[in-house]
């Protein structure tokens, strides 16, 4: 049984159509990376905090464009919905102004919310959504949807969940 409980949020309480091939371009420009395989061990590498900030800048900007294209992803909103009287995070790769605006958008509540801002390692933002929300990760559910998500749950040793 767990006491708290953790969400993804793109793929698994809502779907995100980010057109991630122009970001990949508009980071290729921004970085000098000739192909960009993955967005996230990308960013972790980039040292020039003017370059990082303008990444994240443009991430943001794409994740923004979309706001009214957001679909509601059926099976995480019935587990948010079932679970809605737990204390639960958010944790996702997404940036805290895109955040901001989804959970307005679509009513949304978080005890603690972290974001890339806080951490790109998704078992790093499990461990620190679970301690702010004054559990053990044992004690604590993470619902995602992909491989990355569960991972990361049994690397931390929290419950995990995979939405369809």
């Amino acid at each position: 049984m767990f006491k708290a409980i953790i969400f993804d949020l793109d793929g698994t309480l809502l779907d995100l159509p980010i057109n991630y091939t122009a970001l990949y371009k508009k980071v290729s420009e921004l970085t000098g990376i000739a192909e960009i395989n993955s967005l996230l061990k990308t960013v972790a590498e980039i040292k020039d905090q003017q370059v990082l900030r303008q990444v994240f800048d443009a991430w943001t900007g794409f994740e923004l464009d979309i706001i009214d294209k957001i679909t509601i992803h059926e099976e995480g909103m019935q587990l948010y919905e079932q679970h809605n009287r737990l204390p639960k995070a958010l944790v996702t790769m997404q940036g805290k102004e895109t955040v901001n605006e989804i959970c307005q958008k679509f009513n949304l509540q978080f005890n603690t919310v972290f974001t890339r801002d806080n951490s790109l390692n998704r078992a790093e933002q499990l461990k620190l959504a679970t301690t702010k929300l004054g559990y053990t990760l044992p004690d604590t559910l993470f619902i995602g949807n992909i491989d990355n998500d569960e991972n990361a749950a049994k690397q931390v040793g929290c419950q995990f969940i995979r939405v369809k």
